[in-house]
């Protein structure tokens, strides 16, 4: 365990707290300096998106999310290799990162570089990434949500930072890297543990649901495309001939219920509402009954399926189903029907508005082929695959609680060093 400092001082600065004696208090213009280079005569055509917690990659490999790149790229921001840039808007969300590569950016990015002679890179890089720094210097910003100030230069050549001299700087850095090294090592092992998991559970959904659980099971063909052999007892029916659309009026007191990837339908309040927007009027909202099959239609690719677990109400593009008798059980074709998400059907079936964003309306649910074991059968089918998973449901929700420990020691980690709470000195 890292020593303390033997000698600390008051910095009279409430976010600075107390300090070694000989770190000295700098304004961040005293250790960095601002990078205002345009793309004069759109000289570079490789344009860089930053991401929360990801850092500058390339455009391209961000994925339909976010702004787009503008066609004129004259007014970007130049970036080289080893810049600091940090999205104005979003850095107290984590919105920082050092760029990998030689390109530009939005302007709305601020760019930076260190200056050598009182910072070194690496150091000011672990200042910069800490969420204790970025909430501090986002305080500083305009606006009016907290998390969404907007900061520029202005403010962050202006916040006091503590800086030890260049040989600790180094010092510290170099600890930094081997201890934050082992802890993403652990986080690494973990999270490849986690999608382990989940695709055994898939595995054994998706083999219950289809009949192919059972090696001794007689099996024969049928006209289904993406499941062209199930079990003899079984029959086909189209979508129309198992369940119907609904169409029902809101209730005063309905809240707004979310269908996610993983499968769950829930009322979103029992989740997260950051990154939904809510419409002011009631227009085009239908109400939802616990029990019924919902599919968010311009996600059922990816997932979006399920049963909902309440009562609430929803856009119109969710496709809200009702069994037309006994002879569906709804669970089991909310598992169905992730399969066939799964094995791309739903994609294939579907017209495109967006990249990756098919519809996948009730219209299109219809006419589809499904395989329709006995009731009993089904529902013998969704208790097998909830008994069977839930041990390993809880493995990933523990594995998942102590990745966020993990995470909360690294940054704790950080923190303490780049403040002087800690002598790392020895230790590097």
């Amino acid at each position: 365990m890292p020593a303390r400092y033997k000698t600390m001082v008051d910095t009279g600065n409430s976010f600075l707290g107390k300090m070694p004696s000989h770190w000295t208090v700098n304004r961040g213009a005293a250790f960095l300096y601002e990078k205002k280079v345009r793309n004069v005569g759109t000289a570079s055509t490789n344009y860089l998106s930053l991401m929360a917690n990801r850092g500058i990659i390339l455009y391209e490999d961000k994925g339909d999310v976010g702004n787009k790149k503008p066609e004129d790229l004259s007014k970007c921001k130049v970036v080289e290799i080893g810049d600091f840039v940090l999205n104005s808007m979003n850095y107290a969300i984590g919105s920082y990162g050092i760029s990998p590569y030689n390109g530009v950016c939005s302007p709305v990015y601020v760019i930076m570089r260190n200056r050598p002679e009182t910072a070194e890179h690496a150091f000011v890089n672990y200042i910069l990434s800490n969420r204790h720094y970025q909430t501090y210097a986002q305080s500083f910003g305009t606006g009016i949500l907290d998390h969404r100030r907007a900061i520029g230069w202005e403010e962050i050549k202006q916040i006091p930072v503590a800086l030890p001299p260049l040989e600790e700087q180094a010092a510290i850095a170099r600890f930094l890297d081997q201890e934050t090294g082992q802890i993403d090592g652990l986080i690494e092992k973990k999270t490849r543990f986690i999608a382990l998991l989940k695709e055994k559970i898939l595995g054994f959904s998706d083999s219950c649901v289809t009949g192919r659980d059972d090696s001794r099971r007689v099996l024969k063909d049928v006209d289904i495309p993406w499941a062209p052999r199930i079990p003899e007892g079984w029959t086909v029916r189209k979508g129309k001939h198992l369940f119907e659309e609904m169409a029902r009026p809101v209730g005063p007191n309905d809240e707004i219920i979310t269908a996610f990837r993983d499968g769950q339908v829930c009322l979103r309040s029992k989740r997260r509402t950051e990154g939904y927007t809510f419409a002011e009027k009631e227009v085009g909202y239908q109400r939802i009954l616990k029990g019924d099959l919902v599919i968010h239609t311009m996600d059922a690719f990816a997932g979006a399926i399920g049963v909902s677990e309440d009562d609430g109400k929803a856009t119109g593009e969710y496709a809200v189903c009702k069994p037309r008798s006994d002879e569906a059980v709804p669970e089991y074709y909310a598992y169905l029907l992730r399969c066939m998400a799964r094995r791309n059907y739903i994609y294939v079936l579907c017209p495109s508005v967006r990249e990756r964003a098919p519809r996948f309306r009730f219209v299109r649910f219809a006419p589809v082929k499904l395989p329709v074991p006995p009731r009993e059968e089904q529902l013998e089918i969704v208790d097998r695959i909830e008994r069977a998973t839930a041990r390993m449901k809880n493995l990933i929700a523990l594995t998942e609680r102590s990745i966020d420990l993990l995470r909360e020691k690294r940054a704790a980690l950080i923190t303490a060093a780049v403040t002087g709470k800690i002598d790392v000195r020895a230790a590097a």
